[in-house]
């Protein structure tokens, strides 16, 4: 299983390390981290990433694209046409085109959702739409060849479930077990369906000033 993730200045990191931790797990898989170059580049936390492969040197049929989200990063790479084209033509190729997040406005733009059920960050629902796509308001979503999941830590769960889905239960309940992944929060507040009024106004409000 060849996975190609893409990474980019100032997306989420959790988006793209929950699903790469799960599938560096998977028997046989390469994981690529795809960008135009492999200089490092510093995520929206802080921590810098190292692509290891530039957008030329990435195999031409992945088993799975991926994209991860973030805030302003996100927007940007919405606008960059470098990132644009190559996930068009990678995702065309693709066996499955995947994301965590609002790395699903990235594969909307880049035209790869058009027809498909898919999920993103409670936040930025409303905007698949725009894309032609169905926005269902879930942890995760499989489509046919389509794998989105909700935002940020929904990459875990979205990740076992692909695994699950192509690789089989046992190896992704292997997985599970092997990142002792048994999630206990100490606060129901993960969703805005679950969270307080004033918690949902005041998440607004740190991704209205960029600050979430």
């Amino acid at each position: 299983m060849l996975i190609q993730m893409l990474v980019y200045p100032d997306m989420t990191l959790l988006d793209l390390v929950g699903p790469a931790q799960v599938w560096s797990l998977w028997p046989e898989a390469e994981i690529q981290f795809v960008w135009k170059d492999t200089s490092p580049l510093m995520t929206d936390c802080g921590l810098a990433v190292t692509p290891t492969h530039s957008f030329a040197e990435a195999a031409g049929s992945p088993g799975i694209l991926f994209a991860p989200g973030g805030i302003q990063g996100t927007t940007r790479a919405m606008g960059d046409p470098e990132i644009i084209e190559f996930m068009s033509a990678q995702g065309a190729q693709a066996e499955w085109v995947t994301s965590v997040c609002t790395g699903a406005l990235i594969l909307g733009v880049s035209q790869l959702l058009e027809g498909y059920k898919a999920t993103t960050h409670w936040m930025a629902l409303d905007a698949l739409a725009g894309f032609g796509a169905e926005a269902v308001k879930e942890r995760w979503v499989i489509d046919r060849n389509r794998a989105t999941g909700g935002g940020v830590t929904a990459g875990i769960d979205f990740g076992l479930a692909l695994m699950a889905k192509v690789a089989g239960e046992d190896i992704a309940r292997a997985a599970q077990l092997g990142l002792e992944y048994s999630p206990s929060p100490p606060f129901d507040s993960g969703s805005p369906d679950k969270a307080s009024p004033e918690t949902v106004e005041l998440v607004k409000s740190f991704f209205a000033s960029g600050s979430a």
